[in-house]
């Protein structure tokens, strides 16, 4: 496997979870947290190395790959840690605060306020993992591929 070939295989991956997660929230209307949200901007990361890896596959591009998977991977154990209540989340994404909307808007049915959405509850999982644990797993997988091409013969 040339080094080219391994950095797009793993930004395909961080790619892949980017749609899954749009497809989660636009397609079957599961609204994201803030966590969520931070998940996917050192993906996005990864696939710009991808990108830039199509025309010049060097170390340094790689390890920039690396970084947006590992960071994604931190944030991701983190929100997993925050759903299984192993430790407290941030208050802001915790609390399910209605903070900043109006009684009148809250009463008037005309008035779509918006779906709280919670960190530290799980919205969907799949063989008892969360969708940040899947994250969390996969992405330490893409991590491994990114260094495995960082580290291998060009």
């Amino acid at each position: 496997m040339t080094r080219r070939f391994a950095m797009l295989v793993a930004a395909a991956g961080s790619a892949g979870l980017l749609i899954g997660a749009l497809g989660f929230q636009y397609l079957v209307s599961l609204p994201p947290c803030p966590l969520c949200i931070w998940q996917r901007w050192p993906h996005l990361l990864a696939v710009l190395a991808g990108a830039v890896a199509l025309v010049w596959p060097v170390r340094g591009v790689a390890l920039a790959g690396a970084l947006g998977a590992a960071g994604s991977a931190a944030i991701a154990v983190f929100h997993a840690g925050v759903e299984q209540k192993w430790w407290e989340g941030f208050a802001f994404c915790s609390t399910g605060s209605i903070e900043g909307i109006s009684s009148s808007d809250l009463l008037n049915p005309a008035v779509d306020v918006g779906r709280v959405v919670r960190c530290d509850e799980i919205a969907w999982q799949m063989a008892g993992i969360s969708m940040a644990g899947w994250n969390a797993i996969i992405s330490a997988a893409l991590v491994a591929i990114w260094l495995f091409a960082a580290f291998r013969r060009a």
